[in-house]
């Protein structure tokens, strides 16, 4: 009998991967609620399985006392000495118990199955989750078992696994049976298991497909530093090579663009664009927003409140192709660089330059602004007639340079600002625009 339980343990340990170990402890435990069924719920009790031979002994801890009241919890003085001449009065002993286990009756047995396939199911559990645990972040391959409520159930070896409909790229349709590749997003624990929730859209999982199919990228030769993403429709991934011989979009688009197909096809479509990475701030924005040519960039004093941002100026023809359909060249770019990307034309830049000039002349024309006022109205920030009526007639009388003469001013710049103002009726959209689609971007994602 005790030679087929250590066979039972071994052969049991093999099919569910578990350790033997946990196994003999699990029968332990259980042995040991069983021994509380029908020898009473001693907390005292333990129950050990020698490893090699399966013989079962029960144990009971006694504290050495000078008067026994409970036999059970206690041992006498005396007694403990004969057993073991060190023993000491609040010392415990552990004593074997004369009943064997063997004499557990029907509900003891049932209590001791319970407690060992709870345990099996906890250690199986265990077992899963320690082995993706360590996967977050990884592409796993696996079988739709099947779809519930637009979700995703696939099987990837011993564990199940959902893609959320959120995490599905668009348009993409799966039946009972497909193999599909998703990237590992979160794994948790759970009263019913380890919880492991994939995606498809997410731009780690671009970041690993380049990984997988372009091998100077496994090699360490090409890095990828950031990926930004509109699932399904379009994908910006900036490169860069630890060796100088090396053309990293190169590498990564492939001869005659096998390798960058190979990704797309398994992103169903998705256009993407790869583009080299620099440690200059503006020349990365200007290369994120390609395929326009940009004029200059001109990154903006990082003040530690929210995303640096940069003003992108392009030639007049070059403004819809940096913004994009619907702004969305605009705000890839600035979710793979993580600022806020404000973009205009070289005719509106000019244009607002003519108009900062002709409202700073204008200044001059005022009653009572001398070429001190001048100065004083520019230095604090209130260099145009806009500026000035924003401020208010407080703010302006608050110059010492100013002083009395602040109604006249505020007055002056009033009727100026009145007589250009535009006609009522909605303005055209300018390139403005993409400065709001742009600022909505989230952090880029790196790839490692």
């Amino acid at each position: 009998m005790n030679r087929e339980l250590i066979m039972v343990i071994e052969q049991l340990g093999r099919e569910k991967g578990i350790d033997k170990e946990i196994l003999f402890e699990a029968l332990e435990s259980a042995l040991l609620s069983a021994s509380r069924k029908s020898l009473g719920p001693a907390d005292n009790v333990r129950i050990h399985i020698d490893r090699k031979t399966g013989e079962m002994r029960a144990y009971a801890r006694r504290k050495v006392v000078a008067e026994v009241v409970d036999p059970k919890l206690e041992i006498g003085l005396d007694e403990a000495k004969a057993l073991n001449p060190a023993a000491e009065l609040d010392d415990e002993l552990e004593l074997e118990q004369e009943r064997p286990p063997q004499d557990f009756g029907r509900i003891a047995a049932q209590t001791a199955k319970q407690v060992i396939l709870q345990k099996v199911r906890d250690a199986e559990r265990e077992g899963i989750y320690s082995e993706f645990a360590g996967k977050e972040g990884q592409i796993l391959r696996g079988v739709v078992h099947r779809i519930e409520k637009r979700n995703v159930i696939l099987e990837i070896g011993k564990a199940e696994a959902i893609l959320p409909e959120r995490e599905q790229i668009p348009g993409e349709r799966y039946n009972p049976g497909d193999r599909i590749r998703a990237f590992v997003l979160e794994v948790r624990r759970s009263t019913k298991g380890p919880q492991i929730t994939l995606s498809r859209t997410h731009p780690g999982y671009l970041a690993r497909l380049f990984e997988t199919e372009i091998p100077e990228i496994q090699e360490g030769i090409v890095v990828v530093k950031a990926t930004a993403r509109e699932a399904g429709e379009r994908a910006k991934v900036a490169v860069a090579s630890t060796k100088r011989d090396v053309d990293p979009i190169g590498a990564c688009v492939g001869l005659r663009g096998t390798r960058i197909q190979v990704i797309s096809r398994e992103l169903r479509g998705e256009k993407i664009d790869i583009i080299e990475w620099s440690h200059d701030p503006a020349t990365f924005v200007a290369r994120a927003l390609s395929p326009a040519k940009v004029s200059s960039v001109t990154i903006a004093e990082d003040t530690g409140e929210g995303p640096a941002s940069a003003l992108v100026i392009v030639p007049d023809n070059q403004l819809s192709l940096a913004i994009g359909k619907k702004g969305q060249n605009a705000r890839l770019a600035a979710k793979l660089t993580g600022m806020r990307i404000d973009i205009k034309s070289e005719s509106e830049v000019e244009a607002e330059r003519a108009a900062a000039e002709e409202a700073r002349a204008a200044l001059a024309t005022f009653a009572g602004a001398t070429p001190e006022v001048v100065e004083a109205l520019e230095g604090a920030g209130l260099g145009s007639p806009q500026a000035i009526v924003e401020a208010g007639r407080e703010a302006l009388a608050a110059l010492p340079a100013v002083g009395d003469r602040a109604d006249k001013i505020y007055a002056a710049a009033a009727e100026w600002l009145a007589s250009r103002a535009e006609p009522a009726g909605a303005p055209e959209a300018t390139a403005a625009d993409a400065e709001a689609t742009a600022a909505d971007a989230e952090p880029p994602s790196a790839g490692t």
